[in-house]
């Protein structure tokens, strides 16, 4: 699903450089759930704007879904975007003067969609995360936990394949941040690949695998998914 191999970042000025990442590889396959772990300033937020193709890097290679990402420009990259990637964000990012069937609405807009299909995506995807009843209200009307239930809803709109967490429960009270939890747990039981960035060791130890940065780079061998060894046919029959 994604795939960055020896990828770098490097912010220039005219005084000096900056290494956001260097040497950088990692590889999640379709339906993980990855978290990814890692002290303030270690490129974690750089590693996720460049997965969600918000930013663009230096060298390396990089994969979304199959697709080299290198050369692409940038209606290409949105195009690819908006497609394959959801993202939920720390802060919410909920417009307030809409509500939150509105809310929904807006990036389905930007996708063309037409007003029926809007309407039967919002509707389930609300539903989904308990708040069918609610989407008339306003994000002022509800919980942070309710907010960010929101969030996950218009993420999840449109379809995508890779959903990108930025600390999506930082701002919520333990038990709000468990229920959360438990939402992500579930769209990923049904087949959507999650990576979450957090600093929360009991979140991150809920994620099938958990890699780690330090100064732009993976600190672990758990970047890479174990492989999958087909049985051979004397496993199989042992089985039987």
């Amino acid at each position: 699903m994604l795939k960055m191999s020896h990828l770098s970042k490097v912010y220039r000025t005219h005084l000096i450089e900056t290494h956001a990442l260097r040497d950088f590889s990692i590889h999640v396959r379709e339906g993980e759930f990855v978290a990814v772990t890692g002290p303030s300033g270690s490129g974690k937020t750089t590693f996720l704007n460049i997965a969600g193709l918000l930013e663009e890097f230096s060298s390396g290679e990089f994969w979304v879904d199959g697709v080299d990402v290198r050369g692409m420009n940038d209606d290409q990259r949105s195009r690819l975007r908006n497609e394959k990637i959801g993202f939920i964000f720390q802060g919410f990012n909920l417009i307030p003067d809409l509500n939150l069937f509105d809310n929904v609405d807006v990036p389905l807009r930007y996708r063309g969609f037409n007003a029926a299909e809007r309407k039967r995506r919002i509707e389930e995807t609300l539903s989904r995360v308990g708040l069918a009843s609610r989407m008339r209200h306003y994000p002022a009307e509800l919980s942070g936990g309710q907010q960010q239930r929101v969030a996950i809803a218009r993420a999840l709109a449109g379809s995508p394949r890779l959903l990108l967490a930025d600390e999506p429960t930082g701002n919520l009270d333990s038990l709000m941040a468990r229920g959360v939890m438990e939402l992500l747990e579930d769209i990923n039981r049904q087949g959507t690949t999650i990576i979450m960035v957090t600093h929360d060791p009991e979140l991150a130890a809920r994620a099938q695998r958990n890699v780690h940065v330090i100064d732009g780079q993976v600190t672990d061998f758990d970047a890479e998914p174990p492989l999958r060894v087909p049985a051979r046919d004397n496993d199989a029959v042992a089985a039987a």
